[in-house]
């Protein structure tokens, strides 16, 4: 497996390359939550290594019609993965996604940072203020959407503001 790499300020476990981008094709596309959760696990020493650094974890939320759709939050499963090997507390509820957007591998590079722009509120800005924060998203590719999440998680004045992503496609 491919060893942790550092994105800046956050980390990614895999490239989205052979295996690992089959094995996440099934687990975003073909509801195969059970892959998302493997895969996290696999690498059970690195991510226990973000325990105590964090107060909470933020996954990337998703629309009501995506949630439908899909039938789970992919960035969700692999919080609670997270959360259950490091002890860092999952809150839900508290990054929204107030609007639709299109799917970002649809885009272009400059349509993509558009499509996510304003997608994203906070419910309880109160809830995280000072706090260390992870923010996890399932696939990092041009960064915009962990980008404009934290943006928007900033406004909150947090301590820190770190994102993670399963993997980052080269």
């Amino acid at each position: 497996m491919e060893e942790n790499r550092n994105y800046e300020a956050g980390f990614f476990l895999y490239y989205y390359l052979g295996p690992i981008r089959d094995a996440i094709h099934a687990f975003k596309f073909e509801r195969k939550k059970r892959v998302g959760r493997v895969l996290i696990r696999m690498e059970k020493d690195r991510i226990s290594e973000l325990a105590g650094k964090f107060d909470y974890i933020l996954p990337i939320p998703v629309t009501e019609r995506r949630l439908k759709e899909r039938g789970f939050n992919q960035a969700y499963i692999i919080s609670e993965e997270i959360s259950k090997i490091t002890g860092i507390k999952v809150l839900s509820d508290v990054l929204i996604k107030k609007k639709e957007t299109k799917d970002q591998y649809t885009l272009s590079l400059s349509e993509r940072r558009k499509n996510v722009r304003g997608a994203f509120t906070l419910r309880d800005e109160r809830a995280i203020k000072g706090k260390r924060i992870l923010i996890v998203d399932d696939l990092f590719t041009t960064g915009n959407t962990l980008m404009e999440a934290s943006r928007v998680v900033s406004r909150a004045q947090p301590g820190s503001v770190s994102v993670f992503a399963l993997a980052r496609a080269l």
